[in-house]
């Protein structure tokens, strides 16, 4: 698959399904595209080391995978990034943390691919207001899903991520592991609540003791951000 336009997309992915849907999309936006496999995304990358976007599919095994891909785009020049991942991967998934970008669960809509798709085209590498929240020293951009503290990445997992922003989010309030489950790892979650408590003390080691004292226990109910 490849195209002319206005702006530039390099797009990789190894599965069928995904390479028809985002063929669709693209095809409907006025984007330059150059297509191919994980296998082929180095030579591309260096081929077109000005592209505007680079949508990514995520493979099965993809710490060491992402951590590559990251680095690649860094030296690239830092190119805006979209990942494509199943849903199944999202609890060991670890986003990026030096790039402006966002995710599509496999399976989203063509409508929703194709928002995402022009958010990042569009965007600027800074954050605008309201997509900050500063508690001391952790920042949390809520435009790009990362954390830093003191100014340094904050290695979290997706659903690390997304526990401590949405009780960032919703200070002062208490949340039940139930609620929680509901509200962060969804509805067709069908593990214990126990699982709550143990994204929580990951999520303490990692903010550090200053930090970690605002994500406080409730005794019996369940946790909250104070």
């Amino acid at each position: 698959m490849a195209s002319t336009g206005h702006k530039h997309v390099l797009f990789i992915a190894d599965s069928l399904d995904n390479a028809y849907k985002f063929r669709q999309v693209l095809s409907g936006l006025d984007l330059g595209v150059d297509a191919g496999s994980s296998l082929q995304f180095t030579r591309l990358l260096s081929a077109k080391p000005n592209c505007d976007l680079i949508i990514y599919e995520v493979r099965g095994d993809n710490t060491h995978e992402l951590v590559a891909v990251e680095q690649a785009i860094l030296d690239a020049g830092g190119i805006p990034l979209l990942l494509i991942v199943r849903e199944a991967q999202l609890a060991s998934t670890v986003m990026p943390t030096q790039l402006y970008f966002d995710f599509v669960v496999a399976g989203a809509s063509e409508a929703e691919c194709a928002i995402r798709i022009r958010a990042l085209l569009g965007a600027e590498c800074g954050t605008r207001t309201g997509e900050l929240i500063t508690v001391d020293s952790m920042t949390i951009n809520l435009a790009t899903y990362q954390v830093q503290i003191a100014g340094e990445p904050v290695d979290l997992t997706y659903l690390e991520y997304a526990l401590l922003a949405f009780l960032v989010t919703h200070a002062g309030r208490t949340f039940s592991r139930d609620a929680l489950l509901q509200q962060v790892w969804g509805f067709d979650y069908y593990g214990g609540s126990r699982t709550v408590d143990v994204h929580v003390r990951r999520v303490r080691a990692k903010l550090g003791p200053e930090l970690a004292q605002h994500l406080e226990t409730v005794r019996g109910v369940g946790y909250l951000w104070n």
